[in-house]
């Protein structure tokens, strides 16, 4: 989740935090919450962060004991927690042993193989790991308690598939209102730049991965509406949202955690966490509101391309109000270039390599329908023709890659010319626009909402998706 880093230096980073964890650790029954706990979850909570506490050997033999006297299937999660964040090897070996021997399992030291043997089979945690896991990170940062206290009958999602992703809340920093460039201007940019391009209400932008991947998150005003364009660089999506719903503007950022590796957002209002794939809260007080985010579609294009289409465009600046190493290609080097996740999910599917990109297709207004369609399908099928739920749909590749879907209404269309033309079978041709399909006597077919991403995360996040390859 955070650039250049890998998953060793991680758990470097987060055995250093546990550090200050560590020598506050003798007040921790103490915190003041918000809603008490019962007391004999507040105990069992509190028994397993004793773990933590290794300057002090009675107080971990003790919990060590009580847990080992007192075992349930519950505790599976919070043991490994603990075992995850353990500092010395000594302390880690007597969590894992303990781990094994409950668990008659054997995956010794490979987190990989324990979180997915935990989420292959029925959650069994209760409500004291929602307490747990507020005290546990809040040595972290203190932002983070409030995400998972007292939220247990305000989440659709496990709890113990939200892992820390290592950075602070905000601590990959979101560009709110950025500096936006004219084309002349953007000398750092190379032709063939890797940019997310969006146009709302004809405002035309372009955000090139190579400053968005140092911030995965960017909050304006496009064209009059609200929007906020969050790119997680594990999943490989970007997806842009209307932040405004039933008139509330939800100021969104990025909360430090992940679900099945995908980023989840938070709200400043009320610190819930929201799915980025989905655009909805997942845990906290606003779930069961009915909020859901309208999303638009963003093309994945060069920046040559997109200012050829779109000369008044603007781009980002290099004048973020940050220092970072904005040349191509330098964020996330080392984890593009692989097929090795950072952070594994509950099953991995072979059809596609994990991170082969997959064109997502959703309509949840419109059907459950779930559809994800190869990229590398669709570049030797620049023309592809779909139906998802009752809609007929038409994806135009272009030669850079892009796509870009519209509501075809079942037209059939014979002959595109990579660029921006299209052309039926009755020999018509059509422009194709950002956000619509214009033919002869202006008709027009709108642009259907779409966005790209790793096969691996999008497949976790929707098990039931529609692959085409």
């Amino acid at each position: 989740m955070f650039a250049a880093y890998k998953v060793k230096s991680l758990v470097l980073f987060s055995i250093y935090l546990f550090i200050s964890f560590i020598y506050h650790f003798g007040n921790h029954r103490a915190v003041a919450v918000e809603k008490e706990p019962s007391v004999n979850e507040k105990e069992i909570s509190a028994y397993f962060l004793d773990l933590l506490n290794e300057n002090d050997s009675r107080v971990t033999v003790k919990a060590i004991n009580f847990i080992d006297e007192n075992w349930k299937e519950s505790y599976e999660i919070m043991l490994l927690e603990s075992l995850y964040f353990s500092k010395s090897p000594a302390h880690s070996n007597k969590l894992l042993r303990l781990l094994e021997k409950k668990t008659n399992k054997q995956f010794g030291f490979d987190y990989d193989k324990w979180f997915q043997w935990l989420w292959n089979k029925e959650a069994t945690y209760s409500d004291a790991y929602y307490h747990f896991k507020a005290e546990l990170h809040q040595f972290i940062d203190p932002k983070f308690r409030k995400y998972f206290l007292d939220r247990s009958d305000q989440s659709l999602i496990r709890l113990d598939e939200v892992r820390w992703g290592g950075v602070f809340q905000d601590g990959i920093p979101p560009l709110r209102n950025p500096k936006m460039i004219a084309p002349i201007e953007a000398n750092y940019l190379d032709d063939n730049a890797t940019v997310f391009g969006i146009e709302v209400n004809g405002d035309a932008r372009a955000y090139p991965k190579q400053i968005l991947a140092w911030h995965e998150m960017f909050v304006d005003d496009v064209g009059g509406v609200p929007v906020a364009g969050v790119y997680c660089t594990l999943c490989g999506t970007v997806i842009l949202y209307k932040t405004e719903h039933n008139r509330i503007n939800h100021s969104i950022g990025t909360s430090g955690f992940l679900y099945r590796s995908n980023k989840l957002m938070y709200d400043k209002a009320t610190q819930s966490l929201w799915s980025t794939l989905e655009g909805e809260p997942v845990i906290g007080p606003l779930v069961g509101k009915g909020i859901k985010l309208d999303y638009l579609s963003v093309v994945t294009t060069t920046w040559s391309e997109w200012k050829k289409r779109h000369p008044d465009t603007q781009v980002l600046s290099l004048n973020t109000g940050h220092q970072r190493d904005y040349r191509e290609g330098v964020a996330y080097k080392d984890y593009f270039s692989t097929d090795k996740l950072m952070f594994t999910v509950p099953k991995i599917d072979p059809r596609l390599k994990n991170k082969d990109e997959i064109l997502a297709i959703r309509l949840p207004e419109e059907t459950k329908d779930n559809m994800a369609i190869s990229s590398k399908f669709l570049k030797k099928n620049v023309i592809y023709a779909g139906k998802i739920g009752s809609i007929h749909f038409t994806v135009f590749t272009d030669k850079t890659g892009a796509h870009r879907v519209y509501k075809t209404k079942g037209k059939t269309f014979t002959h595109y010319d990579g660029e921006s033309t299209v052309t039926d079978m009755n020999g018509n041709k059509w422009e194709i626009a950002e956000n619509e399909l214009i033919g002869p006597r202006e008709q027009l077919m709108e642009r259907l909402p779409s966005h790209n991403a790793f096969w691996f995360g999008y497949k976790a996040a929707f098990p039931n998706v529609i692959l085409i390859k």
